[in-house]
């Protein structure tokens, strides 16, 4: 059973301490607010968790930022004119209606996206959604066959979901991936990127020094990617 301590104050910074039965302290920033909390050992010392915070300061300040941005966003309408990313590039939205099957491409500088007449905002929503979801998964097939070989793994099954707050997870019981559908808006490296993450989680399930030794060993800059894509957020 957790046992909540309270909170240490860093200047306009407060963190919330929480005391568990784990090995290693770990820091979770929470959306949309950016709540921050540390987890930690029955053992620690306030201390330490405090030296723990203060060393994590920038990067938590970093994550807040981006989440208020991403909070101060203004939700799409899936009209003309709107900016719509594709693989990290930027499209300008270009709604077509035809009496035909609706359908969405890339031409130009443009993502075109063609529907019925008076089809409302979420059914176009959905549709760009599917597209973004079979364009995400015809990208990931071929990574994942490229990434077995090297990494010595066999993924026993791919999911492709629209997520909230996750790039990806693992099923380590099943052998599986799950991938957030939006990744086919960032760059490819940063897909990539999480596709080995969460193939490594196959090998080793924690985020601990071995996980960080295969993923130097299979793609050494890793990091760089990982700080891309939260930077993209």
């Amino acid at each position: 059973m957790p046992i909540l301590t309270g909170t240490i104050d860093l200047g306009d910074l407060q963190v919330e301490v929480i005391l568990k039965d784990i090995k290693n302290i770990n820091l979770r920033v929470y959306p949309p607010t950016g709540r921050v909390r540390i987890s930690a050992p029955f053992h620690t010392s306030l201390y330490t968790i405090r030296a723990f915070a203060i060393s994590k300061l920038a990067w938590i300040k970093h994550v807040q930022k981006r989440l208020r941005r991403r909070a101060n966003v203004t939700p799409l309408k899936f009209t003309n004119g709107e900016t719509h990313d594709v693989w990290g590039d930027h499209y300008l939205l270009d709604v077509i209606e035809k009496e035909a099957q609706p359908r969405v491409h890339v031409e130009g500088s443009s993502l075109v996206l063609q529907v019925r007449p008076s089809t409302g905002r979420p059914k176009r929503e959905a549709i760009v959604d599917r597209w973004y979801h079979d364009q995400l998964k015809e990208v990931v097939t071929a990574l994942i066959e490229k990434w077995e070989a090297i990494i010595g793994v066999k993924v026993a099954a791919l999911f492709v979901r629209k997520m909230k707050s996750r790039w990806g997870t693992c099923n380590l019981s099943a052998g599986s991936i799950r991938l957030n559908s939006k990744l086919a808006k960032k760059h490819r490296e940063c897909l990539e990127y999480v596709v080995v993450h969460e193939m490594v989680h196959l090998v080793e399930p924690t985020h601990g020094q071995r996980f960080k030794a295969l993923m130097d060993r299979f793609m050494p800059p890793w990091r760089h990617q990982k700080a891309m894509l939260a930077l993209l957020g």
